[in-house]
């Protein structure tokens, strides 16, 4: 029986891609059942549409906006996902937005996530400026891509699959992050 797999984005997309491709080419080892995106304008939920996969568009402002919470937001996104698609594997391919206990509860061992740095290093948001940043400063050689299994800790969950990825004198930040992204879109279909 095929793998059903929800992918969540919040921008471009270009990692959500790099799935449909692996999956378009039996790469996979799954099926992309449904894109979800917590931004209205992201590229990624064109990609999807182009590749024929369902799309949902929640958003946290509309949540607020009713006077609900970020952990009402994640409590019944986790729900719709698990009631409408029962997946086997979530996928977080660029999607900003720290998710709950709530959530990550209800998939718990089935949520992975993609990030840019290597294990113990760079948690959180930004961490490709900050690695060009530290590497400027003498401070840094070398950065590198995870998926990891999702816990509460951001970015601290059990690594499936990392990749170190050097610093080269003249780099600049949009180099390390052609660099990393290209290793984003190997990494994370294997994964």
């Amino acid at each position: 029986m095929t793998k059903q797999i929800v992918v969540l984005i919040s921008g471009n997309g270009s990692n959500l891609q790099a799935l449909i491709d692996a999956e378009q080419q039996n790469q996979l080892g799954g099926h992309i059942s449904l894109v979800v995106s917590n931004k209205k304008s992201a590229y990624g939920l064109e990609r999807a549409a182009k590749a024929s996969i369902p799309t949902h568009t929640r958003t946290l402002k509309s949540y607020k906006d009713q006077g609900k919470t970020r952990e009402d937001f994640d409590r019944e996104l986790a729900e719709y996902i698990a009631a409408e698609y029962s997946p086997d594997l979530v996928v977080l391919a660029g999607w900003m937005h720290i998710l709950s206990p709530g959530f990550i509860d209800k998939f718990r061992g089935k949520i992975i996530n993609l990030h840019p740095a290597l294990p113990g290093e760079l948690e959180g948001a930004h961490a490709i400026d900050r690695a060009f940043e530290e590497f400027q400063q003498g401070k840094r050689q070398r950065t590198g891509v995870m998926v990891h299994f999702v816990i509460p800790e951001v970015d601290k969950g059990e690594p499936i699959l990392t990749q170190e990825i050097p610093c080269v004198e003249g780099d600049t930040l949009e180099n390390l992050e052609d660099r990393i992204h290209a290793v984003e879109h190997q990494i994370l279909p294997k994964a």
